[in-house]
């Protein structure tokens, strides 16, 4: 009886041993299970913000086009034989865009050269004559020529003065009778024959000049034909020069019209084998709000952001200023003209502008890759005793990799820069900076 009473103690030992071991464990995992659940700070790089001056500005919006767009056509007809361009290529100014056949041209031209030298000879002819005609006279080229000098003339002149000195003198004799009549109309028959001739030396002295005249009419008419004959030379040469078609201006090809084997006319409808668009510099033309009319002037500085490219910024400047209205919309055209060297714009795209105004304003400025962006809502974390606190912002001006943030953040606080994307309100922070 004494022995089942001791073992029946001795199992009530063993048993009560078992609960406080199993006790001990318990307490044990319940110890490593509150170490696991204590929550891992998040390593992130930090900075202040900032308070600096940044341009101010007032935004509108706007439309990009070309600064100058032209139809190519030709000036002559002709079949194309060659294209040196395709639809988006771009050309240079002076580039040959189209030839066309230019056998027809050049055969015209050499016939107008043909005429020219026809016409020459024909010069040389008629200076050959006027020379003739002016050794008769012995005149030369500009001089005026007096019939009186004339040799035959002169001569006759003489004898004829002297034969109405012997008349005059056989007619006083004849008065006192110391002559018969007989010789006094000799004297008389000698002056009137010397009369006649000198009306026919007059009369071939006349010819003569007439035929210098005719000389010097031929010799200005036969230069006006090497004139009209070289001007047709210069119209041959100018077709077969148009027969090839340049680019008037730089630019990127919009619109071809044109193909090998096509017969093209100027005279034709729509007769254009290409239009070409000026994309630098590129035009926006800026809807500026009635109320911030006050706010534009030439030479303002602007930069506009594009859907295609929303973190990149393009800069302008104002370069004209419309008039007037648009009275149903009550805004104001402003043109700008926007550099495009690398040709990433288009003419055709919506804009959103900011025009720079000439005060400065002081604004908070964070790093840029303190943003967590979540669709069109941006957040930023401010690090605050350990703790990430969760901000929305409005962002601002992008400049040098800050950014501007137009609320909830004040200067002095502690922005997270890194791992911004795993962070979340109320996460804990380690600092690695």
């Amino acid at each position: 009886m004494r022995e089942k009473k001791a073992l029946i103690v001795l199992a009530a030992m063993v048993l009560a041993a078992a609960g406080g071991i199993v006790g001990c464990g318990s307490k044990v995992s319940n110890a490593n299970a509150n170490a696991t659940a204590q929550p891992t700070p998040v390593d992130v790089s930090t900075t202040q913000a900032v308070v600096k001056q940044i341009p101010t500005y007032f935004e509108a919006t706007g439309n990009l086009a070309g600064d100058a767009s032209t139809d190519v056509a030709p000036a002559v007809a002709g079949k194309i034989v060659e294209v040196n361009f395709d639809v988006g290529s771009f050309v240079q100014k002076g580039s040959v865009l189209v030839r066309l056949d230019d056998r027809d041209a050049r055969i015209r031209l050499e016939q107008a050269k043909d005429q020219v030298e026809q016409q020459k000879k024909a010069v040389n002819q008629a200076i050959a004559a006027l020379r003739q005609a002016q050794v008769r006279l012995d005149v030369k080229d500009g001089q005026t020529f007096d019939i009186a000098t004339f040799s035959q003339v002169k001569s006759v002149t003489a004898q004829l003065t002297l034969a109405e000195k012997e008349l005059a003198r056989t007619q006083h004799l004849f008065d006192t009778g110391d002559v018969s009549k007989s010789t006094l109309d000799q004297r008389r028959s000698q002056r009137d024959a010397l009369i006649g001739q000198l009306d026919e030396a007059r009369s071939n002295a006349a010819v003569a000049v007439k035929a210098i005249n005719s000389a010097e009419a031929a010799v200005a008419s036969a230069r006006s034909g090497v004139a009209t004959a070289q001007t047709q030379v210069e119209q041959a040469q100018k077709a077969v020069t148009d027969t090839v078609i340049y680019s008037p201006m730089s630019g990127s090809v919009s619109e071809r019209v044109s193909d090998p084997g096509e017969y093209i006319s100027p005279s034709a409808p729509n007769a254009k084998i290409a239009t070409i668009v000026r994309t630098s510099p590129l035009r926006l033309k800026i809807d500026v709000p009635e109320a911030s009319i006050g706010k534009v002037a030439l030479g303002q500085s602007i930069t506009l952001q594009t859907s295609a490219y929303p973190d990149r910024n393009f800069a302008g400047t104002v370069a004209r200023i419309l008039p007037n209205l648009n009275v149903s919309a009550r805004t104001l055209t402003v043109e700008a003209e926007v550099a495009n060297g690398d040709g990433l714009l288009k003419p055709g795209q919506f804009a959103t502008v900011r025009i720079t105004q000439s005060k400065p304003e002081n604004a908070v400025m964070i790093p840029a890759t303190a943003i967590k962006a979540e669709g069109d809502i941006n957040k930023v974390y401010i690090v605050k005793d350990g703790v990430a606190r969760e901000k929305i912002i409005q962002t601002g001006l992008l400049e040098n990799g800050l950014i501007q943030a137009k609320q909830g953040i004040a200067e002095g606080d502690i922005i997270a820069t890194s791992n911004v994307n795993t962070l979340f309100d109320g996460v804990l922070i380690r600092q690695m900076n």
